[in-house]
């Protein structure tokens, strides 16, 4: 019974933490128990970290943060001591990860050799989803598969003849984000539209956000004067956006849909 509790109080805040918005009612507070919410910083995801915060000053001491680092891709290791620390503490009996970056399923692995009743919650399923399906107790992922077919039509109907994919390595091997990427492909040969692969550097290498940010500024002018702004831009990373969508603009070219659709 007090394990249901606390999913059920889990799933409340954690869905509060997507959303990053406040809410009315009365807090009930639990005695002897806490919620670990694992977040991205804030130079990866201010709007992640800022949700987490949000809830912790709305719940108090019953919520624990931590983030992730920077380059989570390659520091794994960092994101499985940061889940470890935060199942030290013998009160905390749930972890959300906002987003479950790589090291998500092994991190959960490492907890459970000591606190095998630990509730785990994975939003933004960034490794396999079958074995992260089989680590954590519920698992959250926008449905991006349709949005192979979805953001293809709405671009179609801005009056697109050209489609630019903008991603990199990382995410072309999450097995969602691939299989996506060929529904834009197939749909786009379908509705009579050019697909373009574009290139970007990764945000969590050595070039960094900024330098992600930068190459969306100089090349999608480049990309618009090849083309024309009859061209629909679409990018995998969400520190990518507001770059793209405000360049896209200036260009006066065509931006159907974000990666993750947001007030951010």
């Amino acid at each position: 019974m007090k394990k249901t509790v606390s999913l059920l109080l889990a799933l409340v805040l954690v869905m509060g933490s997507f959303a990053a918005c406040g809410g009315g009612g009365e807090v009930v507070e639990e005695d002897g128990y806490k919620i670990g919410i694992i977040t991205g910083t804030v130079s990866q995801g201010e709007e992640e970290y800022q949700a987490a915060q949000n809830a912790k000053a709305k719940y108090g001491d019953m919520i624990v943060t931590a983030t992730y680092p920077d380059n989570f891709s390659t520091e794994t290791e960092a994101t499985i001591a940061q889940v470890v620390g935060l199942a030290s503490d013998p009160e905390v009996k749930a972890i959300v990860f906002v987003q479950a970056v790589p090291g998500a399923a092994a991190a959960i692995d490492k907890v459970r050799e000591t606190r095998p009743d630990m509730l785990f919650i994975a939003g933004v399923v960034a490794e396999d989803p079958a074995t992260i399906a089989s680590k954590a107790d519920i698992c959250m992922l926008v449905d991006e598969i349709s949005m192979g077919t979805a953001v293809i039509e709405q671009a179609a109907k801005q009056g697109a003849e050209t489609f630019v994919h903008v991603s990199f390595a990382r995410h072309l091997s999450y097995a969602t984000i691939a299989a996506r990427r060929e529904l834009f492909i197939s749909t786009c040969e379908a509705m009579g539209i050019e697909y373009v692969e574009a290139t970007a550097p990764d945000p969590t290498g050595d070039a960094g956000v900024s330098g992600a940010q930068q190459w969306i500024i100089e090349n999608v002018p480049a990309l618009v004067a090849e083309y024309g702004v009859n061209t629909a831009f679409f990018s995998t990373n969400c520190a990518m956006q507001e770059p793209l969508i405000r360049t896209v603009a200036e260009q006066k070219a065509i931006f159907p849909q974000q990666c993750c659709p947001s007030p951010y």
